[in-house]
């Protein structure tokens, strides 16, 4: 399955936990794993608090901070920050599933990470049963 995301702001962290979870529960499988892979060289994906927006806020805050948009980067597109941020948050995540349920942790969320944007993204979301 592929989640279709249009980014509105240069830098963002969307959730998509609960078009994951569609996707799990289409899937029908009870027991297994869902893998969300991002196919892009400027965005990630990362699982994190859910909870409080200002955890979201702070992760982008403290990543310009070490990783600024305008620095002295050789790459001629002049968007090494956000190669740089996505290779920190990685191209997949995996979430175990059981009882047909993704087994998120209480405050976590599943976070689609922009670094270059506004941009048409996508996300691919497999689901695999169990042997």
């Amino acid at each position: 399955m592929v989640l279709q995301i249009n980014t509105k702001k240069e830098q963002e962290m969307i959730e998509i936990t609960a078009d994951v979870r569609k996707v799990v529960a289409e899937a029908g499988v009870e027991e297994g794993v869902v893998v969300v892979y991002v196919p892009h060289t400027t965005a990630g994906v990362t699982i994190n608090e859910n909870g409080d927006p200002d955890v979201v806020r702070d992760i982008l805050t403290s990543l310009n901070k070490n990783f600024p948009v305008v620095d002295n980067y050789r790459h001629f597109e002049g968007n090494s920050h956000a190669h740089i941020k996505a290779s920190l948050m990685g191209s997949s995540c995996l979430v175990p599933i059981e009882g047909g349920r993704m087994q998120l942790g209480r405050w976590q969320g599943i976070y689609f990470c922009e670094f270059d944007g506004p941009r048409r993204r996508s996300v691919l979301v497999n689901v695999y049963r169990a042997k």
